[in-house]
C-alpha cells in the first residue's frame, strides 16, 4: 500500500475535525457468521457512514470482553476463523474502501503468528493500526516497534482508573488514537456516563495531539451523541454483536444493524467536541 496506516488515520481525523464531527467506529467480530458475512456487513457499515472499522480477531479467552463478544468470538472460531483469514478479509475490504481499518485482539494469536510477519502482513493487506488488549505500553515494544517500521501505529487503552503515570506512558507511545474505556469492567456490561468521565477525557485530550476515542457501554444513538460531545471518536461493538445474536444470523440482522449504524453516525454530527486538540 502506498499510504501508511498512520497517515490514513491522520487524514481521517483531519477531515472529521474540519467538519466538526467525531469518528463513528463500529466493531465487528471477524468470522461471526463466516468471513463472507463479515465482509458484507463491513461494506454495509461503510455505506452507513462508518469512519473507521475496528475488526476483531477472535480468541478463545477474551478477558476484556463481556458475554456478548465472548459468544461472538466462539461463533467465529467455530466457523474456522483464523488470523490469516482476518488479514485476507482486510485485504478484500481494502479493494472497496479507503477508510482506516484497525485490528483488535489479544496477544496470543499475534505472537503465535509472529510479530515481524504480522506487521508486514498488516501493511500488505492495508490494515492501519493494531490494538492488542492485553499488552500494556511498558511491555509493548516487541510488537510496537515492528509495526512502527511498517508505518503502523499501536493503539493503547486508558480507563477512568488510569493513574497519571499510566496516562503519561500511554500518551508517549500512542499512535492512531487513544482508546478510552468509558467504564470499569468488560465490554457491554455497563452503560456509559459521559458526565462522569468528561473531566478526565478533557484532561487527556489537552495533553496530546493524538485523537481520543471512547468505547464500552455505548448502545444507542443518544449515547453516541453525548460521547461525541467529549471525544474525537465513538466506538460501538457489543450492541451490534447482540443484534446479530438476537436475529440468529448476520443476514437477518443486517437491516437492523445498518439502520442503527446510520443513526449513530448521524449522532456524531449533531454533538461534537469540536475536533482534536492541537
Amino acid at each position: 500500500m502506498s499510504e501508511t496506516g498512520r497517515s490514513r488515520l491522520a487524514r481521517c481525523f483531519r477531515a472529521l475535525k474540519a467538519r466538526n464531527e467525531a469518528a463513528f467506529v463500529p466493531f465487528l467480530m471477524a468470522g461471526d457468521g463466516g468471513i463472507e458475512a463479515t465482509l458484507e456487513l463491513a461494506l454495509g457499515m461503510v455505506e452507513a457512514g462508518a469512519d473507521i472499522l475496528e475488526i476483531g480477531v477472535p480468541f478463545s479467552d477474551p478477558m476484556a470482553d463481556g458475554p456478548v463478544l465472548q459468544r461472538a468470538a466462539e461463533r467465529a472460531l467455530a466457523a474456522g476463523t483464523t488470523l490469516p483469514l482476518v488479514l485476507d478479509l482486510v485485504g478484500r475490504l481494502r479493494r472497496h474502501t479507503e477508510i482506516p481499518i484497525v485490528l483488535f485482539g489479544y496477544a496470543n494469536p499475534f505472537f503465535h503468528f509472529g510479530v515481524e510477519p504480522l506487521a508486514k502482513a498488516m501493511r500488505a493487506a492495508g490494515a492501519d493500526a493494531l490494538l492488542c488488549v492485553d499488552v500494556p505500553p511498558d511491555e509493548a515494544d516487541e510488537i510496537r516497534l515492528p509495526l512502527a517500521r511498517e508505518g503502523l501505529p499501536m493503539i493503547f487503552l486508558l480507563a477512568p482508573t488510569s493513574t497519571p503515570e499510566r496516562i503519561g506512558r500511554v500518551l508517549r507511545s500512542a499512535g492512531g488514537f487513544v482508546y478510552f474505556v468509558s467504564v470499569a469492567g468488560v465490554t457491554g456490561q455497563k452503560k456509559v456516563d459521559p458526565g462522569a468521565i468528561a473531566d478526565l477525557v478533557g484532561h487527556i485530550r489537552v495533553q496530546t495531539e493524538v485523537p481520543v476515542g471512547i468505547g464500552f457501554g455505548i448502545s444507542s444513538a443518544g449515547e453516541v451523541a453525548r460521547v461525541a460531545g467529549i471525544s474525537d471518536a465513538v466506538i460501538v461493538g457489543s450492541r451490534f454483536s447482540a443484534l446479530i445474536e438476537d436475529a440468529g444470523t448476520v443476514r437477518a440482522a443486517v437491516p437492523t444493524v445498518l439502520a442503527l449504524a446510520r443513526e449513530m453516525k448521524d449522532a456524531t454530527r449533531r454533538a461534537t467536541a469540536g475536533g482534536t486538540p492541537g
